[in-house]
């Protein structure tokens, strides 16, 4: 199809402040020296378009931001990678979504969220052509967006759908309570990617292949549960499935580790790679991710990621 974008990521969008290594907050008034300090656009929607552009993809960034300083900083950094920023909206009476995450030594990272334009911005019927004007759909953080998951995501997925536009979906640490608005999504969805512990906070189930029987059985055309250092599994409606392992890698940071995942595959998806190319693609992106600190630091283009997978080993657990 003929297209103004390649890959459009709509959803939620936050401003991060990031430290490491940080193992208890300081008592008190104390303060306590941390290694590095960095600053990233971050979230479903903002780490996955960012690593999309830097493969390459054409991109438009669609979602909310307040009137403020984090505002105007991811404003910068997104147009700084080329992706459009037209229907970003600036939503009055909300701060931008932001979050500080205290990253720990071995990677993980507990933070700090204040919830904010992510809640605030909608897509009115005159923007949906604008919308849809692209190959691949990202919708990222259902569970976040107040406004739009009443409904107005459902009408948007089930357009694109029938304009023929390849959608993807993830959500945002999803629980059970989740469950109704994610599967009013799933018929229109070619590709789900939530994490294997989000996948059982929706169901209840445990296994692999039952975690995604449940969310095929749901409509979703294809689910991907990604695994962390077991790698990633793929089920899609036509029988296809499979597990791979993950890259051995020194990790940093996981923070929007799965968000790059999801760039990796429409990367792929864009690229008419194979659905195994396509995870690999999808499981380098989100391993460069976690050798830095912060949302997409490792990951430079697609020549590098290529070069990753050609020369980086897998672990040796699947």
């Amino acid at each position: 199809m003929n297209a103004r974008f390649d890959y459009t990521a709509m959803g939620f969008i936050t401003f991060d402040a990031l430290c490491r290594p940080v193992t208890q907050i300081p008592p008190n008034g104390d303060t306590y020296f941390v290694e590095e300090l960095t600053l990233a656009v971050s979230g479903a929607a903002g780490s996955a378009v960012i690593v999309a552009a830097k493969h390459g993809l054409k991109c438009q960034a669609v979602g909310g931001l307040g009137y403020d300083d984090m505002g105007d900083w991811v404003m910068m950094k997104l147009g700084k990678f080329g992706i459009n920023t037209e229907l970003m909206q600036r939503c009055a009476g909300y701060t931008t979504s932001s979050s500080l995450v205290t990253t720990r030594p071995d990677g993980q990272r507990p933070a700090l969220h204040k919830r904010g334009a992510t809640d605030g911005f909608f897509i009115d019927d005159t923007q949906i052509d604008r919308v849809l004007d692209t190959k691949i759909l990202h919708v990222g953080g259902v569970g976040l967006m107040n406004r739009m998951d009443t409904g107005r995501t459902e009408e948007i997925l089930a357009e694109a759908k029938r304009r023929g536009v390849i959608t993807t979906l993830d959500v945002f640490a999803s629980t059970a309570a989740d469950l109704p608005k994610v599967e009013r999504l799933l018929p229109y969805t070619d590709y789900f990617i939530p994490s294997e512990e989000e996948a059982r906070a929706l169901s209840g189930l445990h296994g692999n292949r039952d975690l995604a029987q449940f969310l095929l059985d749901r409509g979703a055309g294809c689910v991907i549960l990604t695994l962390g250092a077991q790698g990633a599994f793929y089920s899609n409606k036509d029988g296809t499935q499979f597990q791979t392992p993950s890259f051995q890698i020194e990790v940093k940071c996981t923070c929007g580790c799965g968000d790059c995942f999801n760039a990796g595959f429409a990367t792929g998806l864009h690229l008419g790679l194979s659905p195994q190319e396509c995870v690999e693609l999808a499981q380098a992106s989100s391993a460069q991710n976690a050798t830095g600190l912060g949302s997409q630091a490792g990951v430079r283009d697609l020549a590098y990621t290529r070069e990753f997978i050609a020369t980086t080993p897998l672990r040796s657990n699947v």
